[in-house]
């Protein structure tokens, strides 16, 4: 067995630990950046962060028509899979900065 091989372990070990730490950092940052849907020409807003968790909705009153909540309903949709989109899109940027590239099975995104 290369004696070597010992150490080299060892310093997979640390970079891993370091990696571990990088993520977990990043994964709060994520938390703090939001993002924005919109749908309808903006009539409808959704707030997101790149943890994608969803933070808030903004309706201007024109999209509220009791007459027509299906169309509501859809814009609120849109808007949120866009906002959802836009946050996978950057967390899945930032960690592959991280890992770099490696899309590491269970890390989360």
């Amino acid at each position: 067995m290369n004696p070597g091989g010992m150490n080299d372990m060892g310093g997979i070990l640390r970079q891993a630990q370091k990696m571990q730490k990088e993520m977990a950092k990043a994964q709060e940052s994520l938390k703090e950046r939001v993002v924005e849907g919109t749908a309808g020409g903006g009539v409808v807003k959704v707030h997101v962060n790149c943890a994608q968790e969803v933070l808030s909705f903004k309706l201007d009153p024109e999209a509220v028509d009791p007459e027509d909540v299906e169309m509501l309903e859809d814009l609120l949709l849109a808007a949120t899979a866009q906002a959802m989109k836009k946050a996978a899109d950057i967390k899945e940027e930032e960690m592959g900065r991280i890992t770099g590239g490696l899309g590491l099975p269970g890390l989360g995104f």
